[in-house]
């Protein structure tokens, strides 16, 4: 009764004041002085706020949480990486929504974007316009005949979105990971994904008219002729299958990354330029390294192209390939590359320019490279889990020991002798 008593009490005090507020033309509430029915809401009578505000009292979006975590200082990702995830912001952001409320995001939901990636056209932004994703993926559904994603590509897009989303766990934007482990049952073993090239389709490929005198090296590269290529179709090829290097690390060599270091002329694979540009990307940390050039290599006449290159002035190795929107020149090339296959009659099933790399392990292997040198030199991540600290101790291998292992590397079934022929007959 005392609680009861003190309310109407407080309720009469606060009428004396609202009152003399009355009297004074000062702002009061009229509904305490029986000037208005209490009924009116409260809602009625606070101010508006704006979407923005409700938004963000209701917590942040997809598109706020993706931004936050593109930006985080405390990630360094290569640009390679950074157009990945952009690539996926913009495929899942489609089918979201940019402004869906990150703790909204359900298993189910995932589980849906995992069922529409399985139908996504190759390439749908390119050929499909500015349509959605959800569009492009009824079109491809109703048309057999469309390429979509391979599983590889796919489960991509999921780890990455997953990844985005433990950021998110860690940040405490959301308590779980809705898209945890979800991913599709590859059909293809890893190791068969890619083949290495079959002796059969290098000598085809070493045999084209690029390397036995074609046209010319632009539009007539398929058809004989006695012009024999300079550039990047002569030389990325060859660089592939006595280096096992990536496409794109030899895309976009600077002629200052072919070095002599302690006596032994190396490719030096890294983002710096001596140049001061940062056109160069690379996939992952261990991807910085130094490969000797195989002893063929030299033969073939490659540091007369190098020396060539630098006398005219040019910075990059291959300033014949276009930087591509992204800047990566081997875009272009690789392009070049599968119809370079397809007119040397050397195409077949999981092979592609990364074959070389596939050929080069193999060989490394019949070599009997040390596992660990073989690592370094192709610029795979060493070690296991109990070794990758120990990895990261010393400087490496010196050039000597590497020039040793990867002059082991060879093709017994591939005769190149052709090439030098022709390297005499230019001296």
């Amino acid at each position: 009764m005392a609680i009861r008593l003190s309310r109407k009490v407080a309720a009469e005090i606060e009428a004396l004041f609202d009152e003399a507020r009355r009297r004074r033309g000062l702002p009061h509430d009229s509904r305490i002085l029986g000037e208005e029915p209490v009924s009116k809401t409260v809602a009625e009578t606070m101010p508006e706020r704006s979407e923005a505000t409700v938004r963000e009292k209701a917590g942040p979006t997809l598109s706020d949480i993706y931004g936050r975590y593109l930006q985080d200082p405390t990630k360094r990702r290569s640009d390679r990486t950074m157009l990945a995830h952009h690539t996926t912001r913009r495929v899942i952001e489609n089918v979201f929504g940019s402004d869906k409320l990150i703790a909204d995001i359900t298993r189910e939901d995932c589980r849906e974007l995992l069922e529409i990636l399985r139908w996504l056209p190759v390439n749908f932004g390119k050929k499909f316009g500015s349509i959605s994703v959800r569009e492009a993926v009824a079109i491809a559904k109703a048309d057999t005949h469309i390429k979509t994603i391979n599983a590889t590509n796919l489960n991509a897009y999921m780890a990455r979105f997953a990844t985005m989303l433990n950021w998110a766990v860690a940040e405490e934007f959301i308590g779980r990971n809705p898209a945890r482990g979800l991913q599709l049952a590859e059909t293809v073993h890893p190791q068969d994904r890619r083949r290495p090239f079959e002796s059969w389709q290098l000598r085809r490929i070493f045999q084209a008219p690029i390397y036995t005198g074609c046209r010319d090296d632009k539009q007539g590269y398929a058809i004989a002729g006695n012009v024999i290529a300079e550039g990047a179709r002569y030389w990325v090829p060859l660089i592939g299958l006595w280096s096992g290097m990536r496409l794109n690390e030899a895309c976009q060599l600077d002629v200052a990354d072919v070095r002599n270091i302690e006596g032994v002329h190396c490719f030096v694979i890294t983002q710096e330029s001596l140049s001061g540009t940062r056109d160069k990307s690379l996939k992952t940390k261990s991807s910085e390294r130094l490969v000797p050039l195989h002893p063929t290599l030299i033969d073939l006449g490659f540091l007369a192209f190098v020396e060539q290159r630098r006398k005219c002035g040019s910075l990059k190795l291959f300033d014949d390939l276009p930087a591509g929107v992204r800047g990566f020149r081997s875009v272009a090339f690789s392009r070049w590359f599968s119809r370079f296959l397809v007119s040397a009659e050397a195409t077949s099933p999981r092979t592609c320019y990364h074959s070389f790399r596939h050929g080069f392990r193999d060989a490394a292997r019949n070599a009997r490279i040390d596992r660990d040198i073989a690592l370094r030199l192709g610029g795979w991540i060493t070690g296991g889990t109990h070794s990758e600290t120990a990895d990261d101790y010393g400087a490496g291998y010196r050039p000597k020991v590497l020039y040793d292992a990867i002059s082991a590397i060879e093709y017994p079934e591939l005769d190149l002798s052709h090439l030098l022929d022709r390297r005499r007959l230019r001296m």
